[in-house]
């Protein structure tokens, strides 16, 4: 529904344009995902008046990017971007014309990155506006720089990130000389910012053909330029009983193949990620030669959450990964923990995900899921409860009854949790009776020197 109030209101921008006298047309993305039966995210606008004559039409427009032609119009609640056609000028920086000069609709076609974003649709008379070949490309699921690929590249960097997604989402294989320049200039990526590479990366990671992704990133050589560390995993061996699979790149690959379709970004990162310390980990036993990588969790931990604010991803990103990343190798365990260890392990926010991490982990490796099938029945046994029920008793309790606030303090109130999960203790009256018999409340010195 939102689809289709979207493009009814392009198509209202469209017909006051073109009764004031203007050409306007539906242009680049919105087109190129109508022609393949996908619904467009946003429709865009390209027409021949300047921004000056579009806010005339649409009082109140925001001119957002006037230098580039920009405007926005509101209209019936909803945004359409409206961009007068143009040619750029030369791109000193490898991002942004340096200048712009208003056109027509065959020279702003050129000036566009693919030619598969290069169509304009006429909604008022239902046809196709294309200078650049893209209907054939389209056709034959290519991805092609128009014109010649290496000055596309070098006018905007950001555009071989964009090659790579666009390849990734819609499935396209990327034309050979695009392709070739590609690779030829994968080291400019560095001149864009962490932040337009980041978001590139976010948007193919989370594409459910990821893998596909992942590979034209590691295989034209970008990857190499913002994340080094995942290169360092070829060719870093495991032991074959645990992993018949292959080294620790082929493991991390074979397990992003096996996500969700929907996983979340903290569960793809962690994915890449968790066993990103296994190269500076290893070691191997000179009798034996079993291989080792002790510690590869907590010192992933601590990479993860370098590489990622690297990358400037935000807090609420970092923070479960590198959770997940930390106790990965916690799963082997589970069958083995108390009670209310177990509790408390589930308890934690990023659990579902930190449990899909140790599927694909052990569906990508030796294929063992007793300890996830394990996990998976407790959580349907503790469904119709609260992991961590309300505590029977808390702290203002037993300073009602002479205790201080302080490391003793809280060091029973986990203690008195760990008996309520345990089924040992279930009323508050217990709880009382339990602290009253067990736990004398400390000298009051004895609490300020703790």
């Amino acid at each position: 529904m939102e689809h289709r109030r979207m493009l009814a209101t392009a198509i209202q921008v469209i017909e006051k344009l073109t009764q004031a006298g203007y050409t306007a047309l539906l242009a680049g993305g919105c087109v190129r995902d109508m022609l393949l039966g996908r619904e467009p995210k946003d429709f865009d606008v390209a027409t021949s008046a300047t921004p000056e004559q579009v806010v005339k039409l649409f009082p109140g427009a925001q001119t957002v990017g006037a230098h580039f032609g920009v405007v926005i119009v509101r209209l019936n609640h909803i945004h359409i971007e409206v961009a007068t056609f143009r040619s750029d000028g030369s791109y000193s920086d490898g991002r942004r014309p340096d200048t712009v000069t208003f056109s027509t609709p065959e020279l702003d076609a050129q000036r566009r990155d693919f030619t598969v974003n290069g169509l304009f649709f006429d909604p008022l008379t239902e046809k196709v506006i294309d200078y650049v070949g893209g209907q054939n490309d389209l056709r034959m699921g290519l991805l092609r720089a128009i014109g010649v690929a290496k000055d596309r590249f070098e006018e905007d960097h950001l555009r071989m990130l964009r090659a790579v997604r666009f390849s990734t989402v819609l499935g396209f294989d990327i034309e050979h000389a695009t392709w070739e320049s590609i690779c030829g200039l994968a080291e400019k990526i560095k001149g864009v910012s962490i932040e337009r590479i980041r978001e590139e990366f976010i948007k193919t990671m989370l594409s459910p053909n990821r893998v596909r992704g992942f590979d034209l990133l590691v295989n034209s050589g970008l990857m190499e330029q913002f994340l080094p560390e995942i290169l360092v995993l070829q060719g870093c061996e495991q032991p074959p009983q645990f992993h018949p699979e292959g080294d620790v790149f082929i493991h991390t690959r074979l397990m992003l193949s096996l996500l969700p379709a929907d996983a979340s970004l903290p569960l793809v990162m962690s994915v890449l990620l968790h066993d990103i310390a296994k190269p500076a980990t290893q070691t191997r036993d000179a009798e034996t030669g079993r291989i080792r990588f002790n510690g590869h969790d907590k010192l992933g931990a601590e990479m993860s959450g370098e590489i990622m604010r690297r990358m400037k991803f935000p807090n609420d990103v970092i923070e479960p990964t590198v959770v997940a990343v930390e106790n990965h190798m916690a799963f082997m365990n589970v069958q083995k923990m108390r009670t209310a260890t177990l509790r408390r392990f589930m308890a934690r926010p990023s659990f579902d995900d930190e449990l899909a991490l140790h599927r694909v982990d052990c569906l990508g490796s030796n294929c063992f899921t007793d300890n996830y099938d394990f996990l998976l029945a407790k959580k349907h046994e503790f469904a119709n409860e609260p992991i961590l029920p309300p505590r029977l008793i808390n702290g203002g309790d037993l300073i009602a009854k002479g205790w201080h606030a302080g490391k003793a303090l809280g060091r029973l109130l986990h203690t008195l949790q760990t008996l309520q999960l345990e089924g040992t203790l279930k009323t508050k009256d217990e709880a009382l009776a339990w602290v009253a018999e067990n736990a004398p409340v400390p000298d009051v010195f004895e609490a300020v020197e703790e």
